[in-house]
């Protein structure tokens, strides 16, 4: 029963298939070869637009490369106190981007609150030379802790930037299960909202090793092939993350896996509403469900052969709800979740 991470889940036979199919042969290298252009193609159609598309290998990179992409001397980019970008990449953003400060906002569950972003930028006067310039701003969709910003909370973050003629990036890592979740489309979650960049993952819903930097204004993409090439994610045989978004855009597979995964977490989450051995934090929106339970029960839960992780309580969360004895722990469903797996869960905590 693996609830760990859905980065724990293999890659879905019908793109293990496709890197298979191209496994042998010749093709142009370095992102020229006709399925790159293809897949480029596709991402456009997608997102109802010209869009410029820059493969990479991880999702750290797909984040820093597109914060760097942006990055003026004394940079500050503001981004969820617990956001990922700030909390899990090791200080990549701030290295590769030569010095941009990640500045954190504070947001009820993982989201930035508007407000709170507003008073944050007016500690940085673009004109005050001693603080340094704000460049960017930062959201995750869908959140470290599986909430999902509301189309209208997206444009209201835009406007803010537009206002401060700031760009707005995206950390899509888990963009498919956000989007299904709102059932909109990718452009009225993007560029039709204010956002400037998005980094498009598809490791988490299938890929094996296939993220992308999606950039909807020209203005940001002019650098990208240089800053790419710098930091060593320009792939000579970029086919092969080709060939695994090939295989994920068709017949909407990226789709079904991120709704999949999404029912998985839903059907998770109803057996521990059920439970008197632990309980929802707060509702999945997404592929990630939080539970409040006693160490002595998670302890008996993974002798018994269940993979999960604890996790910290996260700003806005009342922390009085959380009985003595209890903590916070994290399960995650995948395209590779089976119902066997949660039906399994359901009765060792009925």
């Amino acid at each position: 029963m693996h609830f760990a991470s859905d980065n724990w889940a293999g890659a879905h036979p019908r793109i293990a298939e496709s890197l298979a199919a191209l496994a042998s042969g010749f093709a142009p290298a370095y992102g020229t070869s006709d399925l790159d252009r293809k897949v480029e193609e596709k991402f456009s159609e997608i997102f109802e637009r010209e869009v410029s598309v820059f493969f990479v290998a991880t999702g750290t990179a797909a984040n820093s490369l597109a914060l760097t992409s942006v990055s003026r001397p004394g940079g500050v980019a503001f981004c969820h106190r617990e956001s990922h970008v700030v909390e899990d990449e090791g200080g990549a953003p701030e290295y590769l981007s030569g010095g941009t400060r990640l500045h954190p906002v504070d947001g009820a569950l993982g989201r930035i609150d508007p407000d709170g972003l507003l008073a944050k930028m007016a500690h940085f006067d673009p004109q005050f030379v001693h603080s340094g310039q704000p460049v960017a701003v930062s959201i995750t969709q869908s959140t470290e802790i599986g909430t999902v910003y509301s189309l209208d909370a997206i444009e209201k973050i835009g406007a803010i930037c537009r206002e401060k003629d700031l760009p707005l990036h995206m950390d899509g890592a888990r963009f498919a299960n956000a989007l299904v979740s709102l059932g909109t489309t990718p452009a009225e979650m993007t560029w039709k909202r204010g956002v400037d960049l998005l980094s498009f993952g598809g490791t988490k819903n299938g890929c094996w090793c296939a993220e992308a930097i999606v950039v909807f204004d020209p203005r940001h993409a002019r650098e990208m092939p240089f800053i790419r090439k710098r930091a060593a994610q320009l792939f000579s045989k970029s086919r092969f993350i080709a060939a695994q978004f090939d295989a994920y855009f068709a017949d909407d597979l990226w789709l079904d896996t991120a709704r999949y995964s999404n029912a998985m977490a839903g059907r998770l989450a109803r057996y521990i509403e059920d439970s008197s051995k632990m309980r929802l934090a707060w509702k999945p929106q997404a592929n990630e469900v939080f539970a409040l339970m006693t160490t002595s029960t998670a302890e008996m839960l993974q002798s018994k052969g269940v993979k999960f992780h604890d996790w910290k309580i996260p700003v806005g969360f009342d922390a009085s709800a959380i009985k003595a004895g209890e903590r916070l722990w994290r399960f995650v469903t995948s395209f590779a979740t089976t119902k066997n797996d949660i039906e399994a869960f359901g009765r060792l905590i009925e």
